[in-house]
């Protein structure tokens, strides 16, 4: 539970002056209710008497009318209040804890980063985020409220009524609250892991299945694939049902509770009545009050089936907050050297990724800038690997990177960013115009240099009947064809001019005519640059000054 307690801990801490007046509210609309009703049910109780008693004409009926109003009013004032506090302060502490949620995550390595591209990943933390709203809004505040409420109900009917049926009343109402969440609150804990796990599953299969109707029709395998995403869907569902039994099951009990509560007040005020020792309408206070109180036991049912899911959405995600930023270096002070390669390679061992196994063992180069350096290799063999560790996006096994004689290590972020461009087999396209999606590797860029850019690339004329710079493509860059999308990100990471310049397979997907004009392109756009590309096609190879064979 501590991963919980300090999720509650941010929140409170974020939002303290609203939420103390909204735990305030949530006490006075419980308050309120308990006395709404024992002095409706005194008053009543009273009017009768008097009447019987043939005094009716003698019995003060408006200050009992005025507080029963005063009392409805408060306690709906109170309870729209308490409303809007509470809901308004937690939505704006979980809008902090997701911003600094994400300002966590972003600060890690590449490598890191690289492992949080997943769906599943992705889905886990938003529904986790989401979980957490009903920290305070449906586990602490309803507990809180209602130990206060009862507490100071207890006093109240101690000094009304008598000591004996406060102690006994408000005692049956804490047990029967306390069983309902030691019981049946651990009890749902695994019922509400696995109604959440099966959520996440079937969201995801759900997706793939739709996304990939079209393959699945042509290999024969769409029934298949529908009736796997029943199968998630009936598990889904059966844990569901199980944790919708133990919220009913939580619901009886507080139901119950309040029967026995207000029999037992009903049952030690009659006998007390009876002896004389109190009056019937001073009795019905203890009644009325303790079913009133039933009210303040009403939302643990909802913290049963909740507290489960919070607890796993806080203890994934309290550790994502202690993850320390990842180092920062602060290139060193030595100034380049002018001798040096402006690439240098020395016994470099890279893994697969999410990997420690060597699949390149020891690699040597070294490159100068305007050459062109092609790695070649069959399909696997590791050249998208070593592209990755040259790029600064993953770590070598062994070996040392050198940019003009400085390890690679050694410089800051921004710096390798500003020196080293890299295009990857998949580049992610964003939704928006074909302008944002180049501004976002060059915000500087003016439009001629974007169009300049799209012309070298054979790309501005595909473009300029359908909007050019403003073209606006959807979501992943939607609107493109495989082609036309592989030559903007090559675009955008050109816009950068950068000293060096990755490539992985950059004419993939490119008919041939298209794919000759890339190269030559690519040079004239940044001619003093050292280009690294991993290839496999002869026109490329033909293009490279020198080799490294994998």
């Amino acid at each position: 539970m501590m991963p919980l307690f300090r999720i509650l801990r941010l929140i409170w801490q974020e939002e303290r002056a609203a939420l103390w007046r909204g735990l305030l509210l949530s006490v006075a609309v419980l308050v309120a209710g308990a006395m709404l009703l024992g002095l409706s049910g005194w008053f009543i109780t009273a009017s009768g008497a008097a009447g019987l008693a043939g005094i009716g004409i003698a019995f003060d009926v408006f200050r009992p009318s005025a507080g029963v109003r005063m009392l409805a009013l408060g306690r709906t004032a109170a309870r729209y209040g308490e409303r809007l506090l509470t809901h308004d302060a937690t939505l704006r502490a979980l809008a902090r804890l997701r911003v600094r949620l994400l300002d966590s995550l972003a600060r890690q390595d590449a490598d890191a980063l690289s492992r949080l591209r997943s769906p599943t990943m992705l889905n886990r933390v938003i529904s986790d985020v989401d979980a957490l709203d009903g920290v305070v809004i449906r586990l602490v505040f309803p507990l809180l409220a209602a130990g206060v409420t009862l507490a100071l109900a207890g006093a109240l009917l101690a000094w009304l009524v008598t000591p004996g049926i406060a102690a006994l009343t408000v005692g049956v109402l804490s047990a029967g609250g306390a069983a309902t969440m030691l019981l049946l609150g651990r009890a749902s804990i695994g019922p509400a892991a696995e109604a959440e796990a099966g959520r996440q599953s079937l969201r995801e299969v759900s997706i793939e299945h739709l996304r990939g109707r079209t393959m699945l029709t042509f290999d024969g395998a769409l029934g298949r694939s529908r009736a796997a995403v029943l199968t998630i869907d009936e598990g889904a569902r059966a844990a569901a049902r199980r944790l919708a039994r133990l919220d009913a099951r939580a619901g009886a009990l507080v139901s119950a509770t309040g029967i026995v509560a207000a029999a037992t007040a009903l049952l030690a005020g009659g006998l007390l009545a009876l002896g004389g020792t109190i009056s019937p309408a001073v009795a019905a206070i203890a009644v009325f009050a303790t079913l009133a109180l039933t009210e303040a036991l009403a939302p643990l049912q909802r913290a049963v089936a909740e507290v489960g899911r919070m607890r796993d959405a806080a203890a994934r995600v309290a550790p994502m907050l202690d993850r320390p930023p990842a180092e920062c270096p602060v290139a060193s002070a030595n100034p380049p050297s002018a001798d040096a390669p402006l690439l240098r390679l020395r016994g470099v061992g890279v893994a697969a990724p999410d990997g420690d196994r060597p699949i390149l063992p020891h690699v040597d180069l070294d490159s100068h800038a305007g050459e062109t350096v092609g790695i070649t290799g069959r399909s696997g063999c590791g050249k998208s690997s070593l592209l990755s560790v040259v790029a600064g996006l993953a770590k070598p096994l062994c070996g040392q990177i050198e940019l003009s004689g400085i390890p690679l290590a050694a410089y800051a972020e921004h710096d390798l960013r500003r020196r080293l461009g890299f295009l990857p087999q998949r580049s992610q396209l964003m939704s928006g115009t074909i302008r944002f999606n180049l501004t976002l590797a060059a915000p500087a860029a003016t439009e001629a240099e974007m169009d300049a850019i799209l012309d070298m690339l054979d790309l501005g004329s595909a473009l300029a009947d359908r909007g050019g710079l403003d073209m606006l493509l959807g979501e992943s860059g939607s609107g493109l064809s495989g082609g036309e999308a592989r030559r903007l990100a090559l675009a955008r990471v050109l816009l950068r001019r950068p000293d060096i310049l990755l490539l992985d397979e950059p004419t993939e997907g490119l008919d041939d005519a298209t794919a000759r004009k890339i190269l030559p392109a690519i040079r004239a756009a940044i001619p003093g640059a050292l280009i690294i590309l991993a290839t496999h096609k002869p026109a490329e190879i033909a293009a490279c000054d020198k080799l490294l064979s994998l």
